[in-house]
């Protein structure tokens, strides 16, 4: 027994690097895709991961925490770091950007672009 509770309908898309604690309660219908992990902050609490139905991860994101509640229908985008509750129906994404810098002639210093 690993010790994970899961509901029926686990879905694993790519079973590359995920990691579900055992502290982890869900209902039916997860999603999970590669190099995501559901795990524990490690700060010595007692304490569940609850999760609803109908949950997605995203590819290469985390959430972590020692005493959660993610709600049903909850979505949680691609590299976004989730470590609160999340209520019914959300969708989750961390924003990000991006600096491109392109290097000039001598190789030594940058100049932004765009």
């Amino acid at each position: 027994m690993l010790g994970a509770c899961i509901g029926e309908g686990l879905s694993i898309a790519h079973h590359v690097g995920v990691v579900v604690t055992k502290r982890v309660i869900a209902g039916r219908n997860m999603k999970l895709t590669q190099n995501c992990v559901i795990g524990n902050a490690a700060k010595g609490q007692d304490g569940k991961i609850i999760i609803g139905d109908n949950f997605f991860l995203g590819s290469n994101s985390c959430v972590i925490g020692d005493a959660l509640v993610i709600g049903d229908n909850v979505v949680v985008g691609a590299m976004t770091f989730v470590n609160k509750d999340i209520p019914d129906n959300y969708r989750v994404v961390t924003e990000k950007s991006m600096k491109y810098t392109e290097k000039s002639g001598s190789g030594n210093e940058a100049q932004p672009v765009g």
